[in-house]
């Protein structure tokens, strides 16, 4: 797995935007934030050139607007945080992680129904190997 930048909170924000509306200018990052957010437009183009630093983005000019797409896939950063966050603490043991969330009443019926689901549907798909 390659290394990925270190993306704060408030940079992931961002690159939600950009990952669900690839490829995407400056002016449309700035709407869909300032409509969800108290940040000014100011903010946020600081957290685009920070993202564009660290590596995560990248853009071309097109005339005076600049246009940005990842450099850095969705799957690929929530699979390297999900490792990290089991890792440090849950000793990487997902059983352990879902074991705490059944005995402190963290998962609705709805969600434990779906992880029957999953379940069933990964053995199924296993025996048919």
């Amino acid at each position: 797995m390659k290394k990925l930048p270190q993306i704060s909170e408030a940079e992931y924000e961002v690159m939600k935007i950009v990952w669900k509306n690839t490829p995407v200018s400056t002016n449309e990052v700035t709407e869909a934030l300032t409509s969800t957010t108290d940040w000014s437009p100011k903010t946020i183009q600081t957290m685009l050139k920070r993202l564009v630093n660290k590596g995560a983005l990248t853009y071309v000019k097109e005339g005076r607007v600049f246009v940005y797409t990842p450099l850095v896939e969705e799957d690929e950063y929530i699979s390297q945080k999900s490792s990290s966050f089991l890792s440090r603490y849950y000793d990487g043991e997902l059983t352990s992680m879902v074991s705490a969330y059944l005995e402190n009443d963290r998962l609705s019926d709805e969600e434990i129904s779906e992880l029957r689901s999953l379940l069933d549907r990964r053995s199924s798909h296993k025996e048919e190997k």
